[in-house]
């Protein structure tokens, strides 16, 4: 959610990612996808890896970023 001063414009959030929640560190009105780079406005915010602390714009950028740390996911047995 953005406060009054912050407009669509307003800074980065910096976020800690829990399992099912995050916990913001540094106030701000987005935080960007790891794979694209698109701005995620916080309170659409869904997709995430506990793991590598980065956030995700959709689930098709969570499995994207998946398979470049996994590779053997690409071929199936």
């Amino acid at each position: 959610m953005m406060n009054r001063f912050e407009g669509p414009g307003g800074k980065e959030a910096r976020i800690r990612y829990l399992d099912g929640d995050f916990q913001v560190t540094s106030p701000g009105a987005f935080v960007r996808c790891a794979v694209t780079g698109e701005s995620i406005p916080l309170d659409e915010l869904k997709y995430w890896s506990v793991a590598r602390q980065e956030p995700y714009v959709n689930a098709a950028a969570a499995l994207r970023r998946e398979i470049e740390v996994h590779p053997e996911l690409r071929s199936r047995r």
